[in-house]
């Protein structure tokens, strides 16, 4: 704990010179400097205020410790307290560790949010459209900003592919987990012998990347623009404002054609490329630096099986972490605390475990 402590001391020292310099008005007139600023402050702070109160548990476990020498009322009090201020000292040494943990660069950010029907026709895109109805209530349930980058609806309202640009402090950190593929166990409507059967979608979790993350040449892009088909108002379908965007070094084609707008869905479409581009190349590297990290906190590949949802149970059970929680409708009414909870602290476990 000695060489946690030392660094534990240089963290604070980076914490009073951070509060210094946001104090000096060079540094406020300068926005783009003080928000970075400000944003490290806010990191570091929860830090910097466990270690000081394990400084202050130290002392207090020293001083308890002069008053063992003392009467026999005195010292068994003495020997109390020294119990309870081992349990949590344990504890915060492992809160200590936690917040020492590197974070992910990318927890902060927004998201895009792809759902996806994938085996099961009909029943899949109307279980598709569930999910994406979970997670806008669970991003509305934390004041998130939710919008509708793409939609693709099938006729029985159901959703074949639905892409959400979700904003708020700590997205990606809080729905990372969610990649993979989703397993519905029920008894379909149009099923007239009661027989169960199993689909699947499948959900991708893509930090957002800002344009200075992913630099794409303006030569490697083929853009087409069309006319939209499906449901909207009368001007999206009688003008071409859907637009096509085709990265040909990678392949990734990506289409918008909700708005009005042929530029609106052209910024929606570039969003959608650059976060996809992003999440390929966060793959590649993280491929490169830990071939076993990954196989611990999972890949995130679109062909894992993550989670089943068993509606003739009323169960729901993540694989991943051997967890089933019988609440399958406060689950799917955007209920997912439970869940997120137990797979972060999975991923922090693991990553405490790798650390040592």
């Amino acid at each position: 704990m000695l060489d946690v402590l030392e660094r534990l001391k240089d963290v604070e020292r980076r914490l009073q010179e951070i509060a210094e310099q946001l104090g000096d008005p060079g540094v406020i007139g300068d926005q783009s400097r003080f928000k970075r600023l400000a944003k490290s402050h806010a990191d570091l702070e929860p830090l910097v205020e466990a270690y000081r109160r394990y400084r202050k548990l130290l002392a207090d476990t020293e001083e308890a410790k002069t008053l063992l020498q003392a009467g026999a009322g005195i010292r068994e009090l003495a020997e109390a307290e020294l119990h309870d201020l081992a349990v949590k000292r344990e504890k915060l040494e492992e809160e200590l560790k936690r917040l020492l943990l590197p974070r992910d660069p990318s927890g902060e950010k927004d998201i895009i949010l792809e759902v996806r029907a994938g085996a099961g026709g009909d029943e899949a895109a109307l279980f598709a459209a569930e999910l994406t109805r979970m997670y806008s209530r669970f991003a509305e349930s934390q004041g998130w900003r939710v919008e509708i980058l793409s939609l693709n609806q099938t006729g029985v309202g159901g959703v074949k592919e639905a892409i959400l640009s979700v904003q708020g402090r700590g997205a990606y950190s809080r729905l990372k987990f969610e990649s993979g593929v989703h397993r519905v166990q029920r008894v379909p409507i149009t099923e007239s012998s009661g027989r169960i059967h199993t689909s699947t979608v499948t959900v991708a979790v893509l930090p957002e990347a800002e344009e200075v993350e992913v630099a794409i040449d303006p030569k490697d892009l083929r853009i087409d623009v069309f006319r939209s088909t499906g449901p909207g108002g009368q001007s999206v379908n009688t003008t071409d404002s859907a637009v096509r965007i085709t990265h040909l070094p990678s392949g990734m084609v990506v289409t918008c054609q909700d708005e009005k707008s042929q530029h609106k869905n052209r910024a929606k479409a570039m969003k959608v490329l650059r976060a996809r581009l992003l999440d390929l190349a966060r793959a590649e590297q993280e491929a490169e630096i830990s071939e076993a990290r990954r196989q611990q906190v999972g890949t995130g590949d679109r062909s894992e099986r993550i989670r089943t949802y068993n509606f003739p149970q009323g169960r729901v059970t993540d694989h991943r972490i051997g967890l089933t929680l019988h609440n399958l409708q406060r689950v799917l009414e955007g209920g997912l605390e439970e869940l997120i909870g137990s797979l972060t602290a999975r991923d922090q476990t693991e990553r405490l475990k790798a650390a040592i």
